[in-house]
């Protein structure tokens, strides 16, 4: 990193003389969710893991720690409507049109909501209750090429429904 190059495993060398590396990590993140720690104190407590983690020498090379606060509700509801228009825009290939009810929309953030892990569980979730069962509706043949599909919060609120039509 100190000249500007990279090597990998098979020997090819990148070079990142011009480059911005952000690296992201979950380290230490129990202390940011705790609302009994101070602000000083979080980044103490933050600061002690990271440096317990990685060796001097690696940390030495960084330019710049940068800690983050937890997504909160909203922010997560902007990742959903994201991950929703990237969906959409895959389903136009099969002429098929996805709506997400705004209810759909405030469950998928609320239980896709982790204060420790972000936004990871959020696109699990997303997977899970959108892509794979509309991809299961697809291969039985209950969603056709140009089929409305409509996700909505299911009755009992304990998941999704799809329903196309």
């Amino acid at each position: 990193l100190d000249d500007g190059r990279l090597t990998d495993g098979q020997g090819r060398t990148v070079d990142f003389r011009n480059v911005i590396m952000i690296m992201t990590s979950n380290l230490g993140s129990q202390f940011l969710i705790d609302p009994e720690l101070s602000d000083d104190q979080k980044s103490l407590a933050v600061m002690e893991t990271v440096r317990s983690a990685f060796k001097p020498e690696f940390l030495n090379r960084l330019d710049e720690i940068v800690l983050f606060d937890s997504l909160s509700v909203e922010e997560l509801g902007f990742i959903v409507d994201l991950n929703i228009e990237k969906l959409t825009a895959r389903l136009e290939d099969k002429r098929l049109t996805l709506g997400v009810t705004p209810a759909a929309r405030l469950w998928l953030a609320e239980h896709g909501y982790d204060p420790v892990y972000g936004a990871r569980p959020l696109r699990r979730l997303m997977q899970r209750e959108i892509d794979d069962r509309l991809a299961n509706l697809l291969l039985a043949g209950e969603v056709n090429d140009g089929s409305q599909v409509l996700v909505d919060v299911s009755q009992d609120k304990s998941s999704l429904a799809i329903a196309a039509s």
